[in-house]
């Protein structure tokens, strides 16, 4: 999530304009309004049999329980979750999974959107038990700043990870770098110093074609003004993002590889939904910097309402993810959906 401080620019300048739409794409929790895949599963679903608390097998249109879903994950290497942002319940369903993961031989590791890359020696410390108390780390990463809103909705993983000792990744490249592609486009923004500092010098950041219609037509979608060269830039900027997510979930995949013997458990993977949809924004680098050789799903939570029955038809048979689990709505009502 990209969020805007009031001193770098009037709120009229087009690079705010910019940021704003970021945070909007990444608060729609995958677009599911704005588009259907061309991907379709192998079973017709009616929009009448779908019921909150399901968990439905997309590939196949089935019905999961959660020890199904369970057992599945986790002989993964790469579990992805994505949320509705600030949503208890989601969190407490990512908790579930993470405690079902965990066991005397196999230790699952937890890579969350909701830090950046710069914050990793202050996670390494708190979840660690150095000392650092729960609000000096939080002041000290610039929770508000970098991410926002209560540590609360979040806190629960972060708790299960210091509590039992789990790997608890940054996912997130830094904001200032993100803001610096957004400003300046992704030429220029490879001639920047944080570029080489956070070691993206040798990174290829490929540009997807179908990743690329999708994020353009969610942007268009959601934000009918705004010239091309804005819409570009933001694109540059969710290609950086989603980049680097996949190189971080990379590095935990090798070093689990190649530190244990048996298997250590799933590297579980923490986003706003946008950031696994279709496998199109971080699933398919992962795969691709892993030569395809590497085992991993996905689980799509989302708010179910009766009145979105249509709507959450289409993702499932579109494919969304691996996996959809239709929630109870949040404390923040049903996300925001564009036409």
């Amino acid at each position: 999530m990209i969020h805007n401080p009031p001193s770098i620019m009037s709120p009229t300048h087009p690079v705010l304009r910019l940021l704003c739409l970021a945070s909007v794409l990444l608060v729609l929790g995958g677009g599911t309004g704005c588009a259907r895949s061309s991907a379709q599963g192998s079973s017709v679903i009616r929009s009448a049999d779908l019921r909150q608390e399901q968990i439905i097998e997309t590939a196949t249109g089935r019905t999961v329980s959660f020890d199904q879903l369970a057992e599945r994950l986790a002989q993964q290497e790469v579990v992805y979750i994505g949320e509705e942002h600030h949503h208890r319940f989601h969190v407490d369903a990512a908790r579930s999974l993470l405690q079902r993961f965990t066991t005397e031989t196999r230790r699952p590791a937890l890579a969350m959107e909701m830090f950046g890359w710069d914050g990793q020696g202050l996670l390494d410390r708190y979840v660690g038990g150095s000392g650092l108390g729960r609000q000096e780390f939080l002041e000290q990463i610039g929770w508000q700043h970098n991410w926002g809103g209560p540590f609360e909705d979040y806190e629960p993983l972060v708790a299960y990870a210091k509590t039992h000792q789990l790997t608890l990744a940054a996912l997130n490249p830094p904001k200032t770098l993100v803001r610096t592609v957004a400003r300046k486009g992704l030429v220029q923004a490879r001639l920047d110093p944080d570029w080489i500092r956070w070691g993206l010098q040798d990174e290829t950041i490929v540009d997807d074609p179908a990743y690329r219609e999708r994020i353009l037509q969610q942007l268009r979608a959601c934000h009918d003004a705004g010239p091309d060269a804005l819409y570009q830039a933001m694109y540059e900027a969710s290609m950086v993002r989603d980049e680097g997510m996949a190189k971080t979930i990379v590095s935990l995949v090798e070093a689990r590889r190649a530190g244990q013997a048996s298997p250590p458990g799933p590297v579980v993977s923490y986003t706003g939904g946008g950031h696994i949809q279709y496998q199109l924004p971080v699933p398919n680098r992962v795969a691709r910097r892993l030569a395809g050789r590497v085992r991993q799903l996905s689980v799509y939570l989302t708010s179910y309402e009766e009145s979105r029955g249509d709507e959450l038809r289409d993702i499932i048979e579109g494919r969304i993810a691996d996996y959809v689990w239709l929630t109870p709505v949040g404390a923040h009502g049903p996300p925001r959906r564009c036409r």
